[in-house]
């Protein structure tokens, strides 16, 4: 599969953040806080697979991953995502109820936020990451 030119992405460049929770509950809670609080159109995902298949053709300015997946963990899908060349460089916010590997995080520059969280702290996070 060839990678999209950067021409071809622009026009698919909406101020879209990627939320990937297989928690619908969660899932809606992210994408309708930052639909109300942020001027950025959210897409949610619910695995690792069909992330993947949107992202070929996407560019989005942000990646809120979920470490549990039901098909591959957050760190995974951060890895695979960013062997796309036009994603390479979108930053990653990786969210657990579970301590993920942090060292495995560290290297790879991934943000990481501990379910619970407040909804302020991921509003903050998320203007950090894009800033």
């Amino acid at each position: 599969m060839s990678e999209p030119t950067p021409q071809a992405l622009n026009h698919l460049n909406h101020n879209v953040i990627v939320v990937v929770d297989d928690d619908e509950e969660i899932g809606t809670l992210i994408t309708e806080l930052i639909q109300e609080q942020t001027t950025h159109e959210v897409q949610h995902h619910v695995t690792g697979n069909q992330t993947l298949q949107v992202m070929s053709k996407a560019l989005p300015q942000l990646f809120i991953l979920d470490y549990k997946l039901p098909d591959m963990s957050g760190v995974e899908l951060h890895d695979r995502l960013h062997s796309f060349e036009h994603l390479r460089t979108v930053p990653t916010l990786l969210m657990s109820s579970v301590k993920p590997p942090l060292r495995e995080l560290h290297k790879r520059a991934i943000t990481f936020l501990a379910k619970p969280f407040d909804l302020m702290e991921l509003l903050h996070t998320i203007t950090t990451l894009l800033t």
